[in-house]
C-alpha cells in the first residue's frame, strides 16, 4: 500500500472522501516533471490507498505542467535513453490501467510531458487558462511519454503531427474541440468541477468503473466481432456481482438512483 510518507515534496496527497487528490507541487518550476516525481507517480497510482474510488490528479500554482525539468535532460546514450523514456512509459500506464479513474484538472501550460501525463488520465476537465502543445520537435526531439499513442487517440495523428511539425498552441476552446478535453470551466473552477464529476464517478459500482477503464478502451480497438464477444463477457461479470444484484433489486423497488439524480 502507498504511504503518505513516500511522496516526495513535489507531490501533495490529500483526501476528500472517497477521492484521492494528488497535486502537482513545482509551481516555481510550471510543475516541470522530474524523474523522482515520475517515480512517485508510478508507486502512488500501482496501489493508491484502499479508500480511494478516484483520483483528482491537480496542480499547485498556474500551471499544469510544462513538461520534462530540462535541468534533468542528461547526456544519455541511445540505451539510456531508451530506459529513461519507459520509465515514464511504466509510470503513465499505471495511470491509464490502474484500479480507479482518474481526472486532471488542467490550467495554464499542459506542454511536453504535462500533456502527456494528461492524455493518461480518463477525464479531462480544462480551466479556460489551459493551453496545449509539443514542442519537441522545435528542440530537435521526439516524444518520449506516450504521447505517440495516446495524443493520436483522442485529436487523430494528424493533428498531433501540426502541433509538432509547427509548434501550433492550441488554447482550452481549440484543446476541447480537438478532444483534449472534456469538460472546459471558467479558471479557478477546475477543482470544484473534478471534485463533483469524482463524486459522482465513486457512486459507481467498482467493477461498472473497472470496466469502463480497462476493458472498453480495448474493446474499441478490437476487431467488431472480437469486441462484442469481450463486451458480453464483461457484462456477464459485472452483472453477477453482488453489488450489482443489490443495485438492480434497489432499483426495481424504487429505491435506486434515476438517471440525472
Amino acid at each position: 500500500m502507498f504511504s503518505v510518507t513516500d511522496l516526495p515534496g513535489s507531490l501533495i496527497l490529500e483526501r476528500r472522501d472517497e477521492t484521492a487528490v494528488l497535486t502537482l507541487n513545482r509551481p516555481e518550476k510550471r510543475n516541470a516533471l522530474d524523474d523522482a516525481t515520475i517515480v512517485a507517480i508510478g508507486k502512488f497510482f500501482a496501489q493508491p490507498p484502499s479508500w480511494t474510488r478516484v483520483v483528482v490528479l491537480a496542480a499547485a500554482g498556474s500551471h499544469f505542467s510544462a513538461g520534462l525539468d530540462l535541468g534533468e535532460l542528461a547526456d544519455r546514450d541511445a540505451v539510456e535513453g531508451l530506459f529513461h523514456s519507459r520509465m515514464w512509459h511504466d509510470a503513465f500506464a499505471r495511470i491509464e490501467s490502474g484500479t480507479v479513474p482518474v481526472i486532471a484538472v488542467l490550467k495554464g501550460a499542459v506542454v511536453g510531458g504535462g500533456l502527456e501525463l494528461a492524455a493518461a488520465a480518463h477525464l479531462r476537465v480544462a480551466e479556460e487558462s489551459a493551453f496545449f502543445a509539443l514542442p519537441e520537435g522545435q528542440r530537435g526531439l521526439f516524444v518520449g511519454g506516450g504521447a505517440s499513442v495516446r495524443v493520436p487517440r483522442l485529436v487523430g495523428a494528424h493533428r498531433m503531427a501540426d502541433m509538432m511539425l509547427t509548434g501550433r498552441v492550441l488554447d482550452s476552446t481549440e484543446g476541447a474541440a480537438a478532444g483534449l478535453v472534456h469538460y472546459r470551466v471558467a479558471n479557478d473552477a477546475g477543482l470544484d468541477k473534478a471534485l463533483e464529476l469524482a463524486a459522482a464517478v465513486a457512486r459507481n459500482s467498482p467493477i461498472t468503473n473497472y470496466a469502463v477503464i480497462h476493458a472498453l478502451p480495448r474493446i474499441a480497438q478490437a476487431a467488431p466481432e472480437t469486441g462484442l464477444l469481450l463486451e458480453s463477457l464483461m457484462a456477464a461479470v459485472a452483472q453477477s456481482s453482488q453489488e450489482a444484484k443489490d443495485r438492480m433489486n434497489a432499483f426495481l423497488n424504487g429505491h435506486g438512483r434515476k438517471v440525472g439524480e
